[in-house]
């Protein structure tokens, strides 16, 4: 297929699973549709669509998996995405939010020729401006060797590696991130933990934030 035959909203579809996916073992229809903003009886008919045209595979237990193809379409508009954020927060200078907002208009739009010429002015950036990997073919991410934030026990120091997907969409988070400079390839020294409170609290060089247990799922470390 074509990618002038992929619509946008497979593009999206696909784009979601994958990123879930990145966070989680198990995909259901119900997180992807909660993840996209559409109705449970949308997500039915668009996961039938997809299963279909060989994007994905649907196992008894509707964990959904991207075939071989899902993937490639998947990557591919996600590494537009990256890209664009790129071109906006290192050349244009916009922040984190708007970046990723405007960045979800333009990725439909980006043909391959642009999209190597973009990542070739942009010096070949590996991660996205929030430290997420930009995919690369035949080539596994190292989201795999990174661990959730919340995991963390108190009195250890990690590298702040990349906000999740889930977590770019947050605009509270990441506007807080932002004005805080929590910046990738920042250390981070986790001060303590308070389940009852559902906080953490970190130093992030000398400033000292305290953060939600919820937020700090969003975040992956090392």
């Amino acid at each position: 297929m074509k990618r002038s035959e992929i619509t946008s909203a497979t593009e999206d579809y696909l784009k979601a699973i994958y990123s879930l996916a990145e966070e989680s073992d198990q995909v259901i229809a119900a997180r992807v549709a909660e993840d996209i903003g559409v109705t449970p009886s949308t997500m039915f008919s668009a996961l039938r669509r997809l299963e279909k045209e060989a994007f994905v595979r649907v196992e008894r237990r509707k964990n959904i998996y991207l075939t071989p193809k899902g993937r490639e379409v998947a990557e591919a508009i996600l590494r537009r995405h990256f890209l664009t954020e790129r071109l906006l927060t290192d050349l244009l200078g916009l922040d984190w939010v708007t970046a990723h907002q405007e960045a979800h208009h333009l990725e439909h739009a980006i043909s391959p020729v642009v999209e190597e010429r973009l990542s070739a002015v942009l010096d070949n950036p590996s991660t996205c401006p929030h430290g997420s990997p930009i995919p690369k073919k035949g080539k596994p991410s190292p989201r795999r060797e990174w661990n959730p934030l919340n995991t963390v026990a108190a009195g250890s120091e990690v590298i702040f590696r990349c906000i999740t997907e889930t977590g770019v969409r947050d605009a509270r988070l990441l506007s807080f991130l932002y004005d805080h400079k929590v910046r990738p390839g920042s250390k981070i020294v986790v001060d303590d933990v308070a389940p009852s409170l559902g906080t953490m609290s970190l130093k992030v060089g000398k400033d000292e934030v305290v953060l939600g247990l919820e937020a700090a799922k969003k975040i992956y470390v090392q």
